[in-house]
């Protein structure tokens, strides 16, 4: 139960203090989880990002049930999605209620234009921390610049670029594999 708990009082920080969405959170949870509290390590959390992007659902929610199941089975998930997902629902709730009262405040307006560049700041600096766990090869940066080109300036929706470099990976790694076998 004290697991659970802790699970939940650090998914619930997460989803309490992160503004602009799943993509700003994938920093912080990745500071909790890897580098603060030591849960995971830095190589389990970047293949927990991988699948969590790359089913349906918000990164961050998916992120979170991973973790909480790989850390205490189903409870651990559960406990993680609550401690996600309760700040934001609350938080709507309340913003719903008085939303026409104060869409128009130019002070909230203001805050949510100094947000936008630190949720950049954010996602840039998780991308760096989780591209020191990648493994500096030629494929791998191929990978890389192909995703980011395809993305970038192709606009080849995210999805298909996922699914394509994920099985450009499977058919190198089983050939590789293949290959040593032979060896």
């Amino acid at each position: 139960m004290k697991n659970l708990l802790r699970l939940f009082g650090i998914f619930f920080r997460v989803g309490a203090f992160t503004f602009g969405g799943g993509y700003a959170m994938v920093p912080i949870i990745q500071k909790e989880i890897v580098e603060k509290e030591s849960l995971i390590s830095e190589t389990e959390f970047l293949d927990i990002i991988a699948v969590s992007q790359s089913l349906p659902g918000p990164i961050a929610v998916n992120t979170s049930i991973f973790v909480g199941y790989k850390l205490t089975g189903i409870l651990g998930a559960l406990s993680a999605l609550l401690g996600t997902v309760l700040p934001s629902l609350v938080i709507i709730i309340i913003l719903a209620m008085f939303y026409n009262q104060i869409k128009d405040i130019n002070s909230i307006q203001l805050f949510f234009q100094g947000v936008r560049p630190a949720i950049v700041a954010l996602i840039f600096m998780s991308a760096l921390k989780l591209s020191k766990s990648i493994d500096k090869t030629a494929f791998n940066y191929s990978i890389m610049t192909i995703a980011f080109i395809s993305i970038a300036v192709l606009n080849i929706h995210p999805i298909l670029v996922v699914i394509a470099c994920a099985l450009t990976g499977l058919i190198f790694t089983a050939r590789r594999k293949k290959e040593n076998d032979i060896s």
